[in-house]
């Protein structure tokens, strides 16, 4: 909590530039002109503090997750311990990209859909529906882009298997089309293919590092 807070007043006096780059995926499909809109007095003062708070996670994900680990190592064995420093790197990673993705290709295509369903109407877009959505979706992928780790943890806990991740493959990739289609604000087949596709592959990869990392049999 400590590291959020003190991420959030750093981004706070950057919240407005982080922002105008958030914000570039929907410009770029609106009309040449248009902007976003509000309609409450505070609705940018309470935006900012909402940017703030969502870069903030992301900066200070590395203290979190060290805190994570500092939960779960008491379970570990004395040499599982010394992953510390490649658990850290690799959640941390895996989280920023999932977010990236989401910014860079998933939300894109969340936008250029919904707004191709309004052609026929005049689009006003409000800051709060605008940032609401991209939030739950960059947020959402960064936890789903951590499976390759819980997998890792599993396998090295002995719960699972590469075997039997390969064996629960068919009713893996059935549960990864729920989430997607959950996490997915819009109805269509092709964006919930774009967030489930890449989930396919964090479970392959997941089955790798199983296989690589996960507990011997005595």
């Amino acid at each position: 909590v400590i590291a959020i807070v003190v991420a959030f007043i750093g981004c706070w006096f950057y919240a407005r530039e982080i922002f105008r780059w958030l914000e570039q995926p929907i410009l770029n499909a609106l009309p040449e002109g248009e902007k976003l809109a509000f309609t409450d007095l505070a609705g940018p003062f309470l935006l900012y503090i909402k940017v703030a708070l969502l870069a903030a996670i992301f900066v200070a994900s590395p203290i979190v997750l060290l805190q994570l680990w500092l939960f779960i190592r008491p379970g570990l064995y004395r040499r599982e311990r010394r992953l510390a420093a490649p658990f850290l790197v690799f959640t941390t990673l895996f989280f920023v990209a999932g977010g990236y993705f989401g910014y860079l290709v998933a939300f894109p295509m969340v936008v250029r859909f919904l707004l191709s369903m309004g052609e026929d109407f005049r689009q006003v877009v409000t800051i709060q529906t605008y940032f609401s959505m991209m939030s739950k979706i960059l947020l959402g992928l960064g936890l789903v882009f951590e499976m390759p780790m819980l997998i890792f943890f599993l396998a090295r806990l002995g719960i699972v298997t590469a075997r039997q991740l390969l064996r629960w493959f068919r009713w893996a990739v059935l549960a990864i089309f729920i989430v997607a289609a959950i996490i997915t604000p819009t109805p269509d087949v092709a964006t919930q293919t774009v967030f489930a596709v890449p989930m396919i592959g964090l479970y392959l990869l997941g089955i790798g590092v199983a296989a690589g990392f996960g507990r011997r049999a005595e």
